[in-house]
């Protein structure tokens, strides 16, 4: 089987896939400016490419005032101030900007939040769907009974969760509103028009939110990445097409990926503060923030792009927001003592090899304290054989769909992926812990309906103590072969492939 996955998000297409980046040279770090201990850089010279930085700030308005002051002297413009949370956006051609500006008074810490220079780059695509023919969406039709949209016979993820059945009680309310933090949504989709949440949308992209009307949407060109995710949450039950999980909540759409597909930390916190503000219940992060598989927070830059989405995250989650994020494809154990990463920085025309601890370097968002990990499963309720894991670090599982090969669903379902929205009106099929995510994020959706006035907190407390426990099993061998692929640590109440278990969508509507 061939074993595939974007570089950029939490999409894995199998069994074919493809994945290509457009990448400028790697930058040299360059000398530093010399700077006061306490005070304003002095003069900064402004002769390298223009990159992007995040500054993080030591207390309110007064301090980011000041900072502000000191970003112009160090050679820096900039783009947004997020005040609510101390973190700056910056623009600089000064070379010595990072290290320059975490001498000043009132920074807590600063980093380059990319390797390359900020420049118009071509359009890929990051990942190859598998199209549903209209001959399966004609047997599918023919399969649909009690109501069903016509092509829900091919979601076997749906009774995998219990979400078919907590329809008869529930479709969740539409005062609940999902926003999908991804490559953008389309939302003159037939199936996602009518759940659309207009004033929850904007493009992030910048670092600044731009809501001229239709910036949340993929480009032509662009990945339908995120237009499938927000098909698994909230598809309309309209007589066409799919169901989604929770299909009479809102969806959003928050577009945070460059026309690359990369998913840069001003990108992130923006997305992250904009739903906060913006009435949002619950996010979807199928994607880790680049260029950085891992970030290291020993490491000057990276520290600092952990401190500024950690805080974006935190106060998403003070405004009663939910984050909800994709564990990984690359079937590594998130708590093992080491991990080899050797695709970082993923924007440079060659990565690094390097070892790290994943107790020091962590996958943002999906790592971060507070958010929701979430591993896939299979079409027989197995970790899916790409999915990561780790005792403490997966909270939930849900189906993320793996190849027949491995897990084959029951009839009249034909494919072990996951069939959701495309852009254009149309449905294809894809994997990964990228589709894992939607389901649980659509399953908190009708918690958040079942209990309006719930917090952030109590709402995940629900999410787990719901959950359907399941056991490690047998030894882990998917692939037959006589070698164990992945060993499972815990209870059966809490583990390392599936946390306090799979989510059940039947319980999240009736209690």
């Amino acid at each position: 089987m061939a074993h595939l996955r974007s570089g950029r998000t939490r999409a894995l297409v199998l069994p074919v896939g493809l994945a290509l980046t457009a990448s400028l040279g790697f930058l040299p770090a360059g000398a530093a400016s010399a700077a006061p201990a306490h005070g304003a850089p002095v003069a900064a010279p402004a002769d390298g490419p223009e990159l992007s930085y995040v500054v993080n700030t030591r207390g309110g308005h007064d301090t980011v005032r000041q900072v502000r002051k000191a970003i112009a002297a160090a050679g820096g413009t900039v783009v947004i101030a997020y005040e609510q949370i101390g973190v700056i956006v910056v623009h600089s051609q000064n070379p010595g900007f990072a290290e320059s500006i975490r001498r000043v008074r009132g920074v807590e810490s600063a980093g380059a939040t990319r390797t390359n220079p900020i420049v118009p780059q071509a359009t890929t695509d990051i990942g190859v769907e598998q199209p549903l023919t209209a001959e399966q969406a004609r047997t599918a039709a023919a399969e649909a009974v009690d109501g069903q949209d016509p092509m829900e016979p091919l979601q076997w993820d749906l009774p995998a969760i219990k979400a078919d059945q907590a329809h008869k009680v529930s479709l969740g309310s539409s005062k609940v509103t999902a926003a999908v933090i991804d490559t953008g949504v389309d939302d003159t989709h037939p199936d996602l028009a009518a759940n659309f949440d207009r004033a929850a949308s904007a493009n992030c992209v910048s670092g600044a939110p731009d809501t001229t009307d239709g910036a949340w949407r993929p480009k032509a060109g662009e990945s339908d990445h995120g237009t499938h995710v927000a098909g698994t949450i909230a598809a309309a039950r309209n007589g066409i097409g799919v169901t989604g999980v929770a299909p009479g909540v809102k969806v959003a759409g928050i577009k945070v990926a460059n026309p690359n597909g990369f998913f840069y930390t001003e990108s992130v916190v923006c997305g992250f503060v904009w739903a906060a503000e913006h009435g949002v219940d619950v996010t979807n992060n199928s994607y880790y923030t680049d260029p950085w598989l891992f970030n290291c927070r020993n490491d000057p830059d990276q520290g600092a792009l952990v401190e500024a989405i950690s805080r974006a995250t935190r106060y998403a989650e003070s405004r009663g927001t939910v984050n909800v994020a994709a564990a990984g494809n690359d079937a590594f154990d998130l708590a093992g003592a080491t991990i080899e990463d050797t695709v970082s920085p993923n924007d440079a025309p060659q990565p690094l090899t390097r070892t790290i601890d994943p107790r020091k370097c962590v996958d943002t968002p999906a790592m971060l304290p507070g958010v929701v990990t979430v591993s896939a499963t299979g079409a027989k309720g197995l970790k899916a054989s790409y999915s990561n894991y780790g005792r403490g670090v997966i909270d939930v599982a849900a189906p993320g769909g793996d190849s027949t090969a491995y897990q084959t669903p029951a009839p009249p379902a034909t494919s072990g992926l996951i069939l959701s929205t495309l852009p254009g009106g149309k449905y294809g099929y894809k994997a990964g812990t990228s589709m894992a995510t939607p389901h649980v994020v659509g399953v908190v959706a009708l918690i958040k309906s079942s209990h309006p006035h719930a917090s952030a907190a109590l709402v995940k407390a629900l999410l787990a103590s719901e959950a359907d426990a399941t056991a490690c099993g047998a030894p882990y061998d998917i692939d037959n072969d006589g070698k164990i692929d992945a060993v499972c640590e815990g209870s059966r109440n809490r583990n390392g492939f599936y946390g306090a278990g799979v989510v059940d969508a039947l319980d999240a509507v009736r209690r």
